[in-house]
């Protein structure tokens, strides 16, 4: 007898949970047969609907677990031809895709006669005629005139990027084909070609080049390079020390990196460039080379490298994506349109350092009395706070124009204090463009003056 009233908590079967018997054998249900299923269910059919349901809730579980469910996106049967691909293999798949764009630029130049050209000769006072030099002082005389002859001054390298009405272009650095008379490319399969310089920009060390197109069916993909990771694999891809088709991997070292550079290499920083950091190995050929993603897409352009003593595996490339505006530009205009303020110019910091030399040293010979009194008309007369700037060396054009003159010095454009030439130059092409007004702060004899004048385009030399 239960202590309570229901049976629920009674370990005696009540009738009411007896097993019926079946209606068509006459025998009872198998104890602990749902009672949703059909009566005639024997326990092999139980026992094979159990199995079949465990096997439904595996599969279940598994994809719960690694994030597969079937006819999604990511199923089992979608993602194993990925996870069959060797890793290892991704770069050499990288560099195949896009190793047929990627080209030698050779850079040839006019020569005319060298030292080999000459033949040496010491003057005999005492005999009065010519001998044979074995010595530094010399007098020379050349063997014979001539006109000189084309011959490959530098190599580098480029990548054709797109063909158009027959034609293949080609990106590569101005500092490749930087004074050349004439230029060639050379294919992967060793044919040269002649190229026509469509465009160049020293300040961005970008130019492009045309050639006949005949026969080239590979194009570089264009990547997105605001996508880099530090640490991404990249590979590099150009022709170092005169080596075709040469390969180096590495990884971006820094996405961003402004690196300063002196345009006319007189050891004054006029620009800074905006660059990918990679350790790949970019050495002298290397230049104007395909920097590359695992996808074989182009990211970058190889541009320079740091060798200097103890720098070893610091290189640089050209984002792409800042690349293309200005290829764009030398191919609709041959050169890219800036404003151009009119003035040469060197910044304060430096002519202060000079103007301090010059004093020190005044006076301490009396035969260079009439020389530092005129180095005493070149000294700039500034209040004591103003140590930044840039002093006008020569003013053409607009700036001529509009009334500034030597030894003015720039402290703010607009309301952009400036205090070196690279800060004057990237205010101007950063924020002005051609036609724009530009209100100019100077100082002249110690008096602060502004002026405001209209910016035209960019001279050859601006």
């Amino acid at each position: 007898m239960s202590i309570f009233d229901d049976d629920f908590y009674s370990t005696r079967v009540s009738r009411r949970a007896r097993p019926k018997k079946n209606e068509f054998t006459g025998k009872g249900l198998p104890r602990g047969l749902p009672r949703g299923l059909p009566r005639d269910w024997n326990a092999i059919r139980i026992a094979s609907v159990t199995s079949i349901a465990s096997a439904l809730a595996t599969v279940l579980l598994f994809g719960v677990v690694f994030g597969f469910s079937p006819g999604h996106k990511g199923s089992v049967s979608e993602a194993a031809p990925t996870q069959t691909v060797d890793p290892y293999e991704r770069p050499i798949l990288a560099a195949a895709k896009i190793r047929p764009a990627v080209v030698n630029v050779i850079n040839e130049q006019m020569t005319g006669m060298g030292l080999d050209d000459f033949e040496w000769f010491d003057w005999d006072e005492e005999e009065g005629d010519m001998e044979e030099s074995e010595t530094d002082d010399f007098e020379f005389f050349p063997e014979e005139e001539g006109e000189g002859e084309l011959q490959q001054a530098a190599i580098g390298s480029g990548v054709i990027f797109e063909k158009v009405n027959g034609k293949a272009r080609v990106i590569t650095n101005y500092h490749v084909i930087d004074e050349a008379v004439v230029v060639k490319v050379e294919l992967g399969n060793g044919e040269v070609r002649e190229a026509k310089v469509i465009g160049k920009d020293q300040i961005t060390d970008l130019a492009v080049l045309e050639i006949d197109g005949k026969g080239i069916n590979t194009v570089a993909e264009i990547g997105d390079s605001t996508k880099l990771r530090d640490g991404e694999t990249v590979i590099a891809i150009g022709n170092p020390i005169g080596l075709r088709d040469s390969l180096t991997m590495g990884i971006v070292s820094k996405t961003h990196r402004l690196i300063p550079i002196s345009l006319n290499q007189d050891g004054n920083y006029d620009w800074e460039q905006e660059v990918i950091q990679i350790d790949a190995s970019i050495n002298q050929g290397n230049s104007g080379g395909a920097l590359i993603d695992l996808n074989g897409k182009l990211v970058g352009i190889n541009s320079m490298k740091v060798a200097d003593y103890g720098v070893e595996g610091v290189g640089f490339a050209i984002p792409v994506h800042n690349a293309l505006p200005i290829v764009r530009s030398l191919i609709a205009d041959g050169k890219v349109k800036r404003p151009y303020l009119g003035v040469f110019t060197l910044d304060l910091e430096k002519f202060l350092a000079q103007q301090k030399y010059m004093q020190r040293n005044k006076g301490k010979d009396d035969g260079d009395k009439k020389k530092n009194d005129a180095e005493e008309d070149e000294l700039l007369t500034l209040p004591a706070d103003v140590t930044q700037g840039v002093v006008v060396l020569e003013a053409v054009d607009p700036a001529k124009k509009a009334g500034l003159t030597y030894n003015d010095v720039i402290v703010r454009l607009d309301r952009q204090p400036i205090g070196s030439t690279m800060e004057l130059r990237k205010y101007l092409y950063t924020n002005k463009s051609i036609g724009d007004k530009i209100e100019i702060t100077y100082y002249r004899d110690g008096k602060k003056k502004t002026m405001t004048l209209t910016l035209t385009e960019v001279g050859d030399e601006g």
